[in-house]
């Protein structure tokens, strides 16, 4: 399993890196391979305030449709709109393809998320 050791990651798959004062989510690369080829990513509402676990994305694959949860508490600042046009790109890299940025109520909350090794552990 494909794990950047850069980042913390949820129990339903989504990961999170730290970029500055925001965190960048996306999915895991076991999620991406679990749902095949995406043909959606959106239905995000930028501006929103969530609460960690509640949905803040979908993406739609020829199999599926998955919600995307909200890490932590925080307000969704951004959406990854090359994903509309090209939602396949997570497919080719789930790593390099956020879907939503999301400025956190509180940024220590990320060291609440999984590690790697965490997440790997819970996924097998």
């Amino acid at each position: 399993m494909n794990l950047p050791t850069d980042r913390k990651y949820t129990k339903t798959h989504e990961w999170v890196l730290a970029e500055g004062d925001v965190f960048l989510v996306g999915i895991t690369d076991n999620a991406q391979d679990q749902l095949g080829d995406l043909v959606y990513v959106g239905d995000v509402n930028v501006g929103d305030t969530l609460k960690a676990g509640e949905t803040a994305a979908v993406v739609e694959s020829v199999k599926a449709a998955s919600d995307i949860y909200a890490p932590v508490d925080g307000e969704i600042v951004a959406f990854n709109e090359s994903l509309e046009e090209e939602p396949n790109l997570i497919n080719e890299d789930a790593y390099a393809n956020w879907i939503f940025k999301i400025k956190p109520n509180n940024p220590a909350d990320l060291e609440a998320l999984l590690d790697a090794a965490g997440y790997q552990e819970q996924a097998e």
